[in-house]
């Protein structure tokens, strides 16, 4: 069985609020509703549209595959896929790790990642980081709720 990074329920708060900077992205900024996680997310828009108020299901995992094993080159199609399941699928490298301090002085672990470009910032609490080390390769998987 597969063991998420993060699989939670995220309800998007404001879609390109600094302005739309590029035509086929948008930047996404949204708040897990268990683990009260501050996202910001860069999604092809032109693919996968996301609106204020929606709510999505968002897991990173290091594995597609069901069984929790390893995804190998030119294994596509042998095995159930976490994949088959969500509507948009991201890989990304996990490139910085970073400790900041709330509006309340509570301390945050900033993780960032970078999918081809796209990028993600997750900020929360230490004890929900553990699982999350620099140069780990990671998939984002989204369906909407």
């Amino acid at each position: 069985m597969v063991n998420p990074h993060f699989d939670d329920t995220i309800k998007v708060i404001g879609v390109d609020a600094d302005g739309k900077k590029y035509d086929k992205v948008s930047r996404v900024q949204a708040k897990g509703e268990e683990s009260d996680m501050h996202i910001v997310l860069d999604v092809n828009s032109q693919l996968y549209p996301m609106r204020a108020g929606e709510k999505y299901r968002m897991v990173l995992s290091q594995t597609l595959n069901e069984d929790g094993s390893a995804v190998v080159a030119g294994s596509e199609g042998s095995k159930k896929s976490l994949a088959d399941r969500f509507e948009y699928v991201m890989h990304g490298l996990l490139y910085k790790i970073s400790d900041d301090k709330n509006q309340s002085g509570d301390v945050e672990v900033a993780v960032y990642i970078s999918f081809g470009g796209l990028q993600l910032l997750m900020k929360g609490a230490p004890v929900k980081m553990g699982k999350f080390k620099v140069d780990q390769r990671l998939f984002l998987l989204l369906l909407k709720e």
